[in-house]
């Protein structure tokens, strides 16, 4: 419900116009996260509408106009190849299904600039929401914003009224290890994106388990920011070290750093040491050598949540997490460790 001004009536629409100095109908068009309203108006007509805490009236709303056919999308802002990746595959899924996205970015997954971002999305009307800002613990606000609004969740966070479709994260962890420790390596080194991320903490989980399985040691874990220059990082204290001969690294990116510090180094890929990755970005088979990696099938992954919002939307009926099956491409990143002799 629109908040009321000290001694008048219920806030409206033109109080928010005549404070931004634009036309009510202006105001409309952006509070329905509808197009063709510059950037530069809409953050005006947005910041008028917070400065008077005015939210428009949800029942009235839809007894207007129905549904605006908008899904929001929470991602983690940044030029990742699988952010742009994730952002595709939700689009192309919501057109399908007769909608547009309206896509906010957070700089980092923490409570406050998740629920910020849920905020502005509701206060554009959005039918649904996509949330892939990977939250480990959502706090109060969160959890009313996905009680008001259908959301899906798919990186694996979730609330008590948020779905899950996302890919199994421990999988990944497990079938990088697993096909590493096959070839006879006898353990295998990680390099993990951030500790914060719920992605990190299936991968690590993975991987742990699966030295676990085989009796394998655990070696220190090597933290790296998803980018390459992280990637880089790892890999030239890793390269330091003649007892590494395998090492799972957490995305492609960070693995195309280290491929290239291991270049540098004088070590040998896959001859000295193996590598595998996880995403299959494109550029993976154009490395050098082409990258093994565990593939996230982020057009599938994208279509199933578009399609479970508007199953929401209609319902509310409440369904256990769809879990999608990672799988492993494999490439010349990857080969038995070095003959004792050649270490």
């Amino acid at each position: 419900m629109s908040r009321t001004r000290a001694g008048a009536g219920r806030l409206s629409m033109a109080d928010v116009a005549a404070k931004a100095g634009v036309s009510s109908q202006t105001v409309s068009r952006v509070l329905s996260g509808r197009p063709h309203v510059n950037a530069e108006t809409r953050s005006r007509v947005l910041w008028a509408a917070e400065q008077l805490g005015y939210e428009p009236n949800a029942a009235a709303r839809a007894l207007a106009s129905g549904r605006t056919r908008v899904i929001g999308l929470v991602t983690i802002e940044g030029d990742t190849v699988t952010r742009g990746m994730v952002t595709k595959a939700v689009e192309g899924a919501a057109r399908t299904a007769g909608y547009r996205v309206s896509d906010v970015g957070v700089r980092t997954p923490t409570a406050t600039a998740v629920a910020q971002a849920l905020t502005q999305l509701r206060r554009q009307n959005v039918d649904g929401i996509v949330l892939a800002a990977p939250l480990i613990d959502p706090d109060a606000t969160i959890e009313r914003l996905t009680a008001e609004t259908p959301t899906v969740a798919i990186d694996g966070s979730r609330t008590s009224s948020t779905e899950i479709v996302a890919v199994d994260q421990i999988a990944v962890g497990r079938i990088a290890t697993e096909h590493l420790l096959s070839l006879g390596h006898q353990t295998v080194h990680y390099v993990s994106g951030p500790t914060t991320w719920v992605d990190t903490v299936g991968r690590t989980e993975g991987w742990r388990s699966a030295l676990k399985a085989a009796g394998r040691d655990e070696p220190p874990i090597l933290i790296g920011d998803w980018s390459p220059e992280s990637g880089h990082h790892a890999g030239r204290v890793l390269a330091d070290n003649p007892r590494v001969t395998a090492v799972f690294v957490a995305s492609d990116e960070m693995a195309f750093g280290v491929l290239h510090a291991f270049v540098r180094a004088g070590r040998r890929v896959p001859d000295d040491i193996s590598v595998v990755g996880v995403d299959d970005v494109p550029l993976a088979a154009y490395a050098h050598p082409p990258l093994t990696t565990v593939r996230q099938p982020f057009a599938d992954v994208g279509a199933r949540a578009v399609r479970r919002l508007v199953e929401l939307m209609d319902s509310s009926d409440d369904r256990a997490p769809t879990l999608i099956a990672p799988t492993l491409v494999r490439r010349e990143s990857v080969g038995p460790p070095p003959a004792p002799a050649s270490q």
